[in-house]
């Protein structure tokens, strides 16, 4: 059994605030999708590195799996309009048997912790999926610009990733989800319209997603401190 890492960072950025998107933003000299693929280089679990992107950064993509040793990336593929496009497009770019493990994960959270990966995978491998999350810690309320009701929190999390499926489900769960027309936000989604149950595995506050300006900020923050 194989256990491959894909990574879509074909997204353009816009909500970041910044002209360039923020994959390629640089802290410290190294580019932040360095700091998320070096999560999954060093991993010994991990056999094999996907990577979907625009043409436009394939040159700097390969320069940067040069620089920084990144010998786990074995494809960069043209990714999609979506991030489920993209997702499909390196999925169908690599060579992987139906029980083989497949990692998703953004490209825009470079501060994964190593046990979460670790505890995912083994999870993946004893149950068949994983899929990261934190519990939600605040109150929650569904409304609008009046409170409608509150929500139960201690059943409620929020969504990361990595999310870990077989080859088989995953691709079986995507070729569905185009032949209804559907995008899913995430792979979990289109997983559970297979009817599969999906295992919750526990995530990090430091595995947030890279979105914003104030996301930018306090990335920068955490890795100055860590230098």
């Amino acid at each position: 059994m194989k256990t491959i890492a894909i990574i879509p960072a074909g997204g353009k950025g816009k909500r970041s605030g910044f002209s360039a998107p923020k994959q390629y933003l640089k802290f410290h000299g190294k580019e932040l999708i360095v700091y998320t693929l070096e999560v999954f280089q060093k991993n010994d679990l991990v056999d094999e590195i996907a990577v979907s992107a625009e043409p436009a950064y394939f040159k700097l993509f390969n320069k940067l799996v040069k620089d920084y040793n990144l010998s786990k990336v074995k494809s960069i593929v043209e990714g999609g309009e979506e991030r489920q496009d993209s997702v499909y497009s390196a999925l169908k770019s690599i060579d992987a048997n139906d029980d083989d493990l497949i990692i998703v994960h953004d490209a825009a959270r470079p501060l994964l912790p190593e046990e979460v990966l670790t505890n995912a995978i083994n999870a993946g491998k004893e149950k068949g999926n994983a899929l990261v999350c934190i519990r939600a810690r605040d109150t929650l309320l569904k409304g609008e610009q009046t409170v409608k009701e509150y929500l139960d929190r201690k059943e409620t999390y929020y969504v990361q990733t990595p999310q870990i499926f077989k080859y088989k489900t995953l691709i079986k769960a995507m070729k569905k989800a185009y032949e209804k027309n559907f995008i899913g936000t995430d792979e979990s989604m289109l997983v559970k319209e297979l009817g599969e149950e999906i295992n919750i595995v526990e995530g990090s506050m430091f595995n947030f997603k890279v979105t914003t300006i104030t996301d930018v900020e306090m990335f920068e923050k955490l890795i100055s401190s860590q230098l």
